[in-house]
């Protein structure tokens, strides 16, 4: 019975197949300067589908035992008919030195907001037939900030944790920010900007004009936070939606990466970067060499297309 079952689809497999050509009859040559420059030009053009790419590094640093920071990243593609837009969730999540419990928190944070976000997302990006997202990615995120809000003040009472998330649909990015780690997008033309604002007390001496920059820079309390998780009751998070630079990168960090490597230097890094991966340690590796004074985490996203 076996035996006929194996001829049948050897069968049903051989029919219509025109025969391969022997191995030793295969010839191969080196592509003419014409088809290069064809490649090439294809290359230069966009391209379908869009996908995201993404890496991430990190390092407890050179003074520190703990590593109270947290990441998360996740990219999906599913490509098709449907022209279905690439979907990527990408957090940075610092537990405050020097509290109780700060890795707890920022753990905590980054978990239930990753798993809220996915639950939301589940049904549109797996189910058959896919279920419509009902809110907006800002509404979304907000409530997800407000759950995690509750669990940390739950999970880790007296802590907390900046929380910067970024949430990738196509070219629509929304940024979720509490505290002071960053978001940075460096374009085609070379430009690195922020954009998330530090919720800072020596950066928002510096937005009244009462201290420069460089007295910012080595202000005594440059890591005192006046806003971030798991402090206070009422808490509302920055969330802003921008155009995702095509060809351009997303870098979430933590003070530990931007705190000692001037922007000049990471958008060099990044550009300079043989591989995406490669980039991203050698962001860490700067602040390291730096000093290294406190917990390094970086996520480096490209959207290509």
């Amino acid at each position: 019975m076996l035996n006929r079952i194996r001829d049948f689809f050897t069968t049903l497999l051989g029919k219509n197949k025109t025969p391969e050509p022997a191995l030793d009859n295969i010839v191969t040559a080196p592509l003419s300067e014409a088809q290069l420059q064809s490649i090439r030009a294809l290359s230069a053009s966009r391209y379908e589908p869009m996908h995201l790419l993404a890496t991430t590094a990190q390092s407890v640093g050179r003074q520190r035992e703990l590593n109270e920071d947290c990441l998360f990243s996740l990219s999906s593609t599913l490509a098709g008919n449907t022209g279905s837009p690439p979907f990527g969730l990408f957090i940075i999540a610092d537990g405050m030195g020097g509290h109780q419990y700060g890795e707890v928190a920022s753990n905590t944070a980054i978990r239930v907001i990753s798993s809220f976000v996915m639950k939301k997302f589940q049904g549109a990006l797996f189910g058959m037939p896919p279920t419509p997202v009902e809110e907006s990615l800002q509404e979304i995120l907000q409530a997800a900030i407000a759950e995690a809000q509750k669990a940390v003040l739950r999970e880790a009472p007296g802590s907390g944790t900046t929380i910067t998330a970024a949430l990738v649909l196509g070219q629509q990015l929304t940024i979720a920010h509490i505290g002071d780690s960053r978001a940075y997008l460096l374009y085609n033309d070379q430009r690195m900007e922020a954009v998330t604002r530090d919720h800072s007390l020596v950066r928002r001496l510096e937005e009244l004009g009462q201290i420069t920059a460089a007295e910012a820079a080595v202000h005594p309390q440059r890591n005192v936070l006046y806003r971030a998780l798991g402090q206070g009751d009422n808490l509302e998070a920055d969330i802003t939606t921008i155009p995702f630079p095509m060809n351009g990168y997303l870098l979430l960090c933590s003070d530990g990466l931007w705190g000692v490597v001037p922007d000049a230097d990471m958008r060099r890094i990044i550009t300079e970067g043989p591989t995406m991966q490669r980039a991203c340690q050698n962001l860490i590796a700067a602040a390291n060499a730096a000093g290294g004074p406190d917990n390094i985490s970086a996520v480096l996203v490209q959207l290509l297309g």
